[in-house]
């Protein structure tokens, strides 16, 4: 996601962010929790009181969080903050090591983590550092194609090709963040997410351009959602079941697909920081998140639904269907990892993306 995401990661549903601002201004504010409290440092997702209460209610303490979109911004905070204010933090998996470099994360111990349990694909195994491992993802899923499948043939969305042939053109919708979409262009004329090279920008580019002149708009996060719920667009470029899945019940014509050429996995994980004045109290939190039942809270949590990282995780037969859990192995073998580029590369891919966005 990243979410962004990633995250994408990041928001779907802006409405709760009243609803859990009390208790990000208690530690933005500069209030320091007792220490017997967790610090966490979170996306939406982990605000839900569904999720919260359970852990806090077992260990009689409060967990304390302050929300945030994106490892920038959540890095900015830690940079403001003092040794030990925070003992978790929720990031894009990608930026694990990136954490590392800063010296922030404490090792996690792999015999009191579920890591056996978790789909294969989505380990990390090559973000561990020396040897280490630093983050445990805790849930996933996909930047593809959201569509509404009363209003379109769910077989063209099989292919990449329908984005940009004219059976759909003035009913798609454009997640505006550039690296999943980016990468999505990549899918669709063959190229592999984790080789991408300057010498593949313009024809990313010429691919983005003719989504473009599919597209009737290219949105955020709550624009693109909002316009594919309400039927404004019947496809969402960039979509998935971050944005379908919580809205089923609401509108089960909304559905995604993970087409021939692939998808861009986004994945976020649990960090400990090293400075933790609480590392007991933050592994038991981690083990909550990562247990079955921890699991399935986070994946259909409030704010945005996604795959949990246990393949054990405690969801109904009903929620299953909706993330089509029983799919996952199909869905990840096809998927393709998140841009990471260098920062070179990732300027002139901002620069290529805002090429799109003026775009006529």
């Amino acid at each position: 996601m990243s979410i962004n995401p990633n995250n994408p990661l990041s928001v779907l549903k802006s409405h709760l962010h009243a609803t859990y601002a009390a208790a990000a201004l208690l530690l933005a504010t500069g209030s320091l929790a007792q220490a017997a409290d967790l610090n966490a440092l979170i996306w939406c997702d982990h605000a839900d009181p569904a999720l919260l209460q359970p852990f806090e209610e077992a260990n009689g303490i409060k967990v304390n969080v302050k929300e945030f979109e994106g490892t920038g911004a959540g890095m900015a905070i830690v940079e403001q903050s003092q040794p030990g204010d925070w003992d978790v933090m929720v990031i894009d998996s990608i930026d694990i090591p990136r954490g590392v470099e800063k010296g922030l994360f404490e090792p996690l111990p792999e015999d009191k983590l579920p890591f056996a349990d978790l789909f294969p694909q989505v380990k990390m195994d090559g973000s561990t550092v020396a040897g280490k491992r630093y983050g445990i993802t805790e849930k996933f899923g996909y930047n593809t194609i959201g569509y509404n499948k009363t209003k379109v043939d769910p077989a063209d969305m099989q292919s990449m090709a329908a984005l940009t042939g004219d059976k759909y053109k003035g009913k798609i919708a454009i997640y505006d963040y550039y690296l999943p979409v980016i990468g999505i262009a990549a899918l669709a004329i063959g190229k592999k997410t984790a080789e991408l090279t300057e010498a593949d920008l313009p024809a990313i580019k010429d691919e983005l351009l003719k989504m473009k002149a599919n597209a009737k708009l290219v949105g955020e996060v709550t624009a693109s959602q909002t316009a594919l719920a309400t039927g404004e667009v019947d496809i969402l470029v960039g979509g998935g079941e971050w944005v379908t899945a919580g809205l089923a019940k609401e509108n089960p014509a909304l559905d995604f697909s993970i087409p021939k050429e692939g998808a861009v996995l986004w994945s976020q994980s649990l960090a400990m920081f090293k400075d933790s004045e609480n590392k007991e109290l933050a592994l038991k939190f981690i083990q909550y998140i990562m247990s079955p039942e921890g699991q399935a809270r986070l994946a259909t949590s409030s704010c945005y639904w996604g795959m949990p990282a246990n393949a054990k995780a405690a969801l109904s037969d009903e929620q299953k269907k909706i993330l089509r859990f029983d799919e996952q192995p199909d869905f990840l073998a096809r998927a393709q990892s998140y841009p990471a580029p260098n920062a070179d590369l990732d300027k002139k891919m901002q620069d290529v993306w805002t090429e799109m966005l003026q775009a006529q």
